[in-house]
């Protein structure tokens, strides 16, 4: 669809002129501001609808019509965190009975038989254990990498990474250095959440500041590691906070160009504590549909010029409306998984592993061109046909993988101290 047509102009008349002036200079390739972009999340009506319009062709011509995904696995090797975050049902206290810790032979065998089925990357993250060894991070690191040398190692949020310089008596850079020259070859630009301090004191008080997080992002993608970027929306954030949070990345992106991608998370609510505590007056349960439309379109618009790619997450939106959103500036589908352990805890129920073959269905069907891409957005293959099998499309019974509730039940990886690695 050619965006510039006499229909579009006729409703761009119909709209709220600020919002109308707002598309027409997003359409011109020019930058709109936080507020500009926080007045178009109140969008209703034909507003809301010719926002879609005008993100949908900004994807269009800044990407084409190409739709991309990952093969991988996520690898979240413990649950044990000594932070308590009110946002997050997956973390255990060490003294908790379902705590768990993977041995790092357990994380290397998942990251080979990743591989073995065609995953070109692995998604390292977990909770913060209490009495980590420094070195442990990197010790992962080196062990996948002797026996996956070509595997992509995704590795660490800015929290993790923090926590990891911390305890190592290391700067954050002395530190992103050891993890680089271990074999970490991004970071998951989590640990974000929302990025205004007031805010962060009452989802996650003690979690890492807004100062930290930005300086472990901007180190990294000064030592030449690349990161993602995201925002959970859908609690207790404004408008006018998602939209400083969005401006911010783009400043950050300016300064370095280190993100590869912008990945809006909705807030899974259900087994969050401050949900179900009822800690915060005016709380939400996450985005509703039309929200979560206006985030990614207004990410796409905000970030024009600077992130080419912006992911839905199947496992927070579920597929149809992942697929939907292909339509409202999103080019990115994410990836495959295998396993998910922290969206799965907080009580979203899309699944641990959505296969290629599902994946590039969802895109055809809305008349996109899927591709594989690695983790840097380099085309490994595009599809022109469903005659492609992947190995991991041949797997009939996934429950070879395991899955997150029967992970906490298993005697054999319960948490007893960190020391024993």
């Amino acid at each position: 669809m050619n965006i510039q047509t006499a229909q579009f102009d006729s409703l761009l008349r119909q709209a709220d002129p600020l919002i109308a002036e707002t598309l027409d200079r997003s359409l011109s390739e020019k930058e709109i501001s936080a507020s500009e972009a926080s007045r178009l999340f109140y969008a209703k009506g034909i507003d809301f609808h010719l926002i879609g319009m005008a993100s949908d062709e900004i994807r269009k011509r800044r990407v084409g019509d190409i739709v991309t995904y990952v093969v991988n696995r996520n690898i979240n090797f413990t649950n044990v965190c000594i932070k308590q975050c009110g946002f997050c049902a997956f973390s255990r206290d060490f003294r908790e009975e379902d705590g768990y810790f993977l041995p790092i032979d357990e994380i290397v065998r998942r990251a080979k038989e990743a591989r073995a089925l065609g995953a070109t990357e692995v998604c390292v993250q977990a909770g913060l254990p209490p009495d980590m060894d420094g070195h442990m991070y990197e010790n992962i690191c080196l062990a996948i990498k002797k026996e996956v040398g070509d595997i992509h190692i995704h590795g660490f949020s800015p929290e993790e990474v923090n926590y990891g310089a911390t305890q190592s008596n290391l700067s954050v850079k002395e530190y992103l250095t050891r993890l680089k020259d271990s074999g970490v070859n991004s970071l998951p630009g989590t640990a974000a959440e929302i990025l205004d301090q007031t805010l962060r004191d009452k989802i996650s008080p003690g979690r890492i500041s807004v100062k930290k997080w930005i300086e472990v992002i901007k180190t990294a993608h000064k030592i030449g590691i690349p990161s993602t970027s995201t925002i959970m929306f859908g609690h207790l954030e404004t408008p006018e906070d998602r939209a400083k949070h969005i401006a911010l990345i783009r400043d950050i992106q300016k300064e370095t160009g280190g993100f590869t991608e912008f990945v809006p998370l909705n807030f899974i609510h259900s087994e969050a504590p401050m949900y179900k505590e009822n800690l915060h007056q005016g709380l939400k349960s996450g985005a509703d549909g039309q929200d979560v439309l206006l985030m990614h379109a207004i990410s796409r618009i905000m970030l024009n010029n600077h992130i080419n790619n912006i992911q839905t997450s199947w496992v927070k939106e579920g597929s149809n409306m992942a697929q939907h959103l292909l339509t409202w500036g999103v080019n990115d589908f994410g990836g495959t998984l295998i396993n998910e352990s922290i969206s799965t805890a907080a009580g979203a129920k899309h699944g641990q592993l959505l296969k290629p073959r599902e994946i590039r269905r969802f895109i055809r069907q809305v008349g996109r061109i899927p591709a594989q891409r690695t983790t840097s957005y380099k085309i490994i293959k595009t599809f022109s046909s469903d005659q492609y099998e992947d190995p991991l499309d041949e797997i009939q019974d996934t429950s070879q993988f395991g899955s997150y509730h029967e992970l906490i039940k298993l005697d054999r990886y319960r948490y007893k101290s960190i020391r024993r690695n």
